[in-house]
């Protein structure tokens, strides 16, 4: 996969389901941005794939 083909995939990722998450915006008004921020990077599995995404182009 090249660099062109991830950036669109992390954008579509993106919007369609981060963009107006609700589980989100949940979070940041009960725990606060940074506990939101970490439920999203480790724990949601959207994040997860975004995270991935992003390995892969940190190592390419």
């Amino acid at each position: 996969m090249d660099k062109k083909m991830i950036f669109k995939e992390l954008t579509e990722l993106h919007d369609e389901y981060c963009k107006d998450c609700f589980i989100k915006k949940q979070f940041r008004k009960e725990f606060g941005k940074t506990y939101a921020h970490s439920f999203c990077i480790n724990k949601c599995t959207v994040g997860e794939k975004l995270k991935a995404y992003g390995d892969v182009l940190t190592n390419h």
